[in-house]
C-alpha cells in the first residue's frame, strides 16, 4: 500500500494499532452525528484496498499525532444513478478540525486518484445539513447541482438518508461528469 505526504500530513497504510484509535473517534457522538455507525468499518476498508489498491489511508501529523482520522477513495458499493463511481471520504477526530487538514488530505487523494489511478471524475456526499463537509467538497473544487441528490439506498427513512452530491472531474483528462 502507498504511502502519500503533505505539507503537513501524512496519508498511510493502516496498521492494527489503528483499530483503537479509530473506535474511540467513531465513539464520538459529533463526529458521528452525520453519520451510520458501521460494525466492521475497519475489516472492509482495509480488504478495500486489498480487492482494489486503493482505500482509506490513516492520517497522522508527523511527529505529533500518530492517528487524526482516516481520509481516502473507495468505490461506491450500491447502487445509484451516478455509479459506477469512486468517493473521496474523511472522519477526523474533533480536536483535529478547523486546521484544513480535511481539505488537505482529500485534496492528496484526489491527486492520487486522478494521477496514479487515472479515474476521471471522483464524487463526494453526505447529509444536506453536514455544512462542515459540504465547505471542504467546495474548497476542493467539487461542483453540486440539485437534480443529483438522492435517497441513499442502505439507510433507513429519517434524517440521514437524504444526501448531496459533489463531483469532480479529472482536470488533466479534460473531462466532466464521466464514470471512472
Amino acid at each position: 500500500m502507498v504511502s502519500l505526504r503533505t505539507a503537513r500530513l501524512l496519508l498511510r497504510p493502516w496498521r492494527n494499532e489503528d483499530i483503537d484509535a479509530f473506535a474511540a473517534l467513531s465513539a464520538d457522538p459529533e463526529v458521528m452525528e452525520y453519520l451510520m455507525p458501521l460494525p466492521g468499518w475497519v475489516a472492509r476498508k482495509r480488504a478495500h484496498w486489498e480487492e482494489h489498491g486503493f482505500g482509506q489511508w490513516v492520517v497522522e501529523i508527523p511527529g505529533e499525532a500518530d492517528f487524526i482520522g482516516v481520509v481516502g477513495l473507495e468505490t461506491v458499493s450500491y447502487n445509484a444513478h451516478f455509479t459506477p463511481a469512486v468517493e473521496v471520504a474523511w472522519r477526523l477526530a474533533r480536536a483535529y478540525w478547523g486546521r484544513g487538514y480535511a481539505t488537505e488530505a482529500a485534496r492528496a487523494a484526489l491527486d492520487y486518484g486522478f494521477g496514479e489511478l487515472g479515474l476521471r471524475e471522483i464524487v463526494a456526499l453526505t447529509v444536506p445539513a453536514n455544512r462542515r463537509s459540504r465547505r471542504v467538497m467546495e474548497r476542493l473544487g467539487m461542483t453540486r447541482s440539485p437534480e443529483d441528490d438522492f435517497d441513499h439506498p442502505r439507510l433507513p427513512e429519517g434524517p440521514l438518508r437524504r444526501h448531496v452530491l459533489y463531483r469532480l472531474g479529472n482536470p488533466g483528462a479534460g473531462l466532466t461528469n464521466q464514470q471512472p
